[in-house]
C-alpha cells in the first residue's frame, strides 16, 4: 500500500494507522462490511492474520478514529462477538473533474459517500493560470464551505462515545484498548481527473485533444503547491473506472466508456485498473474505425469520437449508440472482458437508447458481455484516487 503523503500546513495529513499493508485489509474490510460491521474473528480469518494482530490494529484504527465499535452480535456459541464498523466521517478527500467546458468539485467521506458538490463553468482552453486559479478557488470553497457541519458531526460523535464509553470498555477484547478520544477529520488529499492523454506517474498532461497547450504541465506538483494538499491526477477514464471497481461485489474485467466533451475508455482487468505502462491505455475515442474517415481534433482520420460526436451533434443518438457499440466490440474481442459500462453526460442524457444500440451491436456479433449505463461521476472516482490506496486499491 501506498504511504500517505503529508504536506505542511492545516491541510495535510498522515494518519499513522494508514502506514501498515496489514491495516489496510482491515479498513477495506471494514469499509465492504458497511453497516453491519464485522467482528474480529471474522477479520481474522478473511485477512489470514492471527487474532492477536487483528486486536493491535483495531486498537490503533479506533485510536485514529477510523473504526468504533457498534454493539455485540448474536452468539452462535461462547461469548457474543463485538461488532467493529468504519467511521466514514473519520476522514474525507477531494475530488476534482476537470472537463473541457466544466469544473466539479466534490468532497467525498472514507466511505466514498459524497457529502458536498460544487460545479462551474470553465473552460479547458483558457490559460493554465486561470484554470489552476479557478480549482484552488473552488476547492477553498468547498472547504469552508463544509468547515461548519464536519466540527458539528465531529463533536456530536465525541458526546456519543462519551456516553457509551463505560458501556463498551468492558468488552474490550484481548490486546485491544480503550480509545483515545478520535481526532479531528482529515482532508487526506485531492484527486484530479481530467481528459487525456496524460502520465499519472508525473503528473503532467499530454496532448489532449483540442487542448494541446497542456501537454507537459507540471499540473499535480503545481496543485500540490497551491491546495497544501497532496494530489493524484489521472484520466477522468481511470478515475471512475477505478471508482466502479471498488464498488463491484466481486472482482471481474469491464471497460468503463465515457461519451461526453470526448470518447474515453477505462479498463479494469481481474479486478484491477489497468493503465498501461505508460499510462496510456484506454484511448479508446481514437481507435481508426473508417479508413480516410473526417479529420479529428488527435490529428487522425475516422476516429470512433469524432464519428460519435458528429452523430450527436446532428441529433442521431440511434447512430451514436451504434458506432459506440462497435468500439465496445472491438474491446470485447480483443479483451474478453465480462461487461461494458456506459456513461458520461451524452449517455445520460439518453441511457435507454445508448444501451440499447450497444446491446444490438454486441449481440449481433454473438457477444456475452453485459452492458449496463452507469450515473457514477467523475469527480467522486477522481476522489477515490486519493482514497482508494487507504483500502490497499
Amino acid at each position: 500500500m501506498r504511504e500517505v503523503r503529508s504536506v505542511g500546513g492545516a491541510g495535510g495529513v498522515n494518519l499513522p494507522a494508514l502506514r501498515s499493508h496489514n491495516a489496510a485489509l482491515v479498513l477495506d474490510l471494514l469499509r465492504t462490511a458497511g453497516e453491519d460491521g464485522i467482528s474480529r474473528l471474522e477479520l481474522a480469518e478473511r485477512t489470514g492474520l492471527t487474532p492477536q494482530a487483528v486486536s493491535k490494529i483495531t486498537a490503533r484504527l479506533r485510536a485514529e478514529g477510523l473504526a468504533r465499535e457498534a454493539g455485540r452480535r448474536a452468539s452462535t456459541g461462547g461469548k457474543p462477538r463485538t461488532v467493529l464498523r468504519l467511521v466514514p466521517s473519520a476522514a474525507y478527500a477531494v475530488g476534482v473533474h476537470l472537463d473541457r467546458d466544466e469544473l466539479t468539485v466534490v468532497l467525498v467521506d472514507l466511505a466514498g459517500v459524497r457529502v458536498a458538490r460544487r460545479r462551474t463553468s470553465l473552460d479547458l482552453g483558457a490559460g493554465v493560470d486561470v484554470v489552476l486559479d479557478a480549482i484552488g478557488t473552488e476547492v477553498e470553497a468547498l472547504r469552508s464551505a463544509t468547515a461548519v457541519a464536519t466540527e458539528t458531526a465531529t463533536a456530536t460523535a465525541a458526546v456519543k462515545r462519551a456516553a457509551t464509553a463505560t458501556e463498551t470498555e468492558s468488552g474490550i477484547e484481548a490486546g485491544d484498548e480503550a480509545p483515545a478520544p478520535a481526532p479531528a477529520p482529515a482532508l487526506l488529499g485531492a484527486g484530479v481527473a481530467m481528459p487525456g492523454p496524460l502520465d499519472h506517474l508525473t503528473g503532467t498532461p499530454g496532448r489532449v485533444t483540442g487542448h494541446p497547450h497542456w501537454e507537459g504541465v507540471p499540473l499535480r506538483d503545481e496543485l500540490v503547491r497551491r491546495l497544501g494538499l497532496p494530489v493524484e491526477l489521472d484520466k477522468d477514464t481511470n478515475a471512475t473506472a477505478l471508482g466502479l471497481a471498488l464498488h463491484a461485489p466481486v472482482p471481474d474485467s469491464f471497460a468503463y466508456l465515457h461519451l461526453g466533451t470526448g470518447l474515453g475508455c477505462g479498463l479494469v482487468l481481474d479486478g484491477a485498473l489497468h493503465r498501461g505502462a505508460r499510462t496510456g491505455a484506454g484511448e479508446f475515442g481514437h481507435q481508426t474505425v473508417q479508413l480516410d474517415g473526417p479529420l479529428c481534433g488527435c490529428g487522425g482520420r475516422g476516429c470512433l469520437e469524432a464519428l460519435c460526436l458528429a452523430a450527436v451533434a446532428r441529433g442521431d443518438i440511434p447512430e451514436a449508440a451504434r458506432i459506440l457499440g462497435t468500439g465496445a466490440a472491438n474491446l470485447v474481442r480483443l479483451l474478453d472482458i465480462d461487461r461494458v459500462v456506459l456513461g458520461g453526460r451524452v449517455v445520460l442524457a439518453a441511457p435507454e437508447e445508448f444501451a440499447r444500440g450497444t446491446r444490438e451491436v454486441l449481440a449481433g456479433l454473438g457477444l456475452a458481455a453485459g452492458v449496463a449505463v452507469t450515473p457514477y461521476a467523475v469527480a467522486e472516482g477522481a476522489a477515490q484516487l486519493i482514497l482508494a490506496p487507504t483500502f490497499g486499491k
